[in-house]
């Protein structure tokens, strides 16, 4: 009975869509810190979007589409994929989207944004952050002070580049930095690309890893409005407009975590349940501090 009253309720808004009467808005949230996969934690990447995003496009007679995203960054790779596929995607069907920026779009949460046609913000969302960072931790000092004995073999003379247990090297660093401005050189790219026009200011302060609350957002050109989405469709379709938001598929097994499969021992489970709650709670980790960069 239940499948019958979803199947019915879906033909119901497909109904008044075809019959022309409501414009209606496909609607996709993108929320979490991008590429940092886990069983725990909230995560955007290509895989896991995809599919989503391709269902929501590919629904007939869009008005627009509409992309609500919470992010403080990560992967750049991740990021990049996902803009090229909303782009493709937009352009295969013909769609307008739009985005609009909740507590943070910042790092890789901007460049999803500027997949955007247009870019909407909360006076109090965060924006920008057009930079590329990397954080570590150096533990050589320490495992000298308790005696431990690092040892280290490789084939190839620069594997252990930025080994966080041994000495930092000048060199080393510095070829860090001239990475880091490659991939920031990337992400410059990708916002000129799409906002060149509308960029208010010197490069120096937009591109500088600065970001900002949705007002002065606006002002340095990074977002084309202030207002909530509905605030924002309702402006632009009518008072009447459908607004269909699609949910991404699975989501979160506490059996996956602790059960990893058939005929496994009990030894073998519980190491893979120790492995899984570990690897998880680093990545839980790295996400919160991702966050915790922009005050929330």
């Amino acid at each position: 009975r239940t499948s019958n009253k979803k199947k019915k309720k879906k033909a119901g808004w497909l109904t008044r869509l075809l019959r022309g009467k409501r414009k209606f808005v496909a609607h996709v949230r993108l929320t979490g810190a991008i590429g940092m996969a886990g069983p725990m934690s909230k995560s955007i990447s290509m895989a896991g979007v995809e599919e989503t995003l391709e269902q929501a496009f590919a629904i007939p007679g869009l008005s627009a589409m509409a992309l609500s995203i919470n992010s403080p960054g990560g992967s750049p790779v991740q990021s990049t994929l996902i803009f090229n596929r909303i782009r493709q995607l937009a352009q295969k069907h013909e769609v307008t989207v739009l985005v609009f920026c909740e507590d943070v779009a910042a790092s890789g949460g901007y460049l999803l944004a500027v997949a955007g046609d247009e870019i909407f913000a909360d006076r109090s969302s965060v924006v920008g952050s057009i930079g590329v960072i990397s954080a570590g931790f150096g533990f050589a000092g320490a495992i000298k002070k308790i005696g431990v004995d690092r040892r280290v073999y490789t084939a190839g003379s620069n594997k252990s580049v930025l080994d966080p247990f041994l000495p930092e090297k000048k060199e080393d660093v510095a070829h860090l930095k001239s990475l880091q401005l490659d991939v920031h050189e990337a992400f410059k790219d990708i916002v000129r690309s799409r906002r060149q026009a509308q960029l208010k200011g010197k490069e120096d302060e937009l591109f500088s890893g600065l970001f900002w609350a949705g007002d002065k957002a606006l002002e340095r050109g990074l977002v084309d409005g202030l207002g909530t989405m509905h605030e924002i469709l309702q402006d632009k379709f009518g008072d009447d407009v459908i607004i269909k938001t699609i949910e991404p598929k699975g989501g979160f097994s506490l059996r996956k975590l602790l059960l990893p499969g058939r005929g496994s021992s009990v030894d073998s489970m519980a190491r893979a349940a120790g492995q899984g709650v570990a690897s998880s709670a680093l990545a839980l980790a790295e996400e919160r501090a991702l966050w915790s960069r922009y005050g929330v």
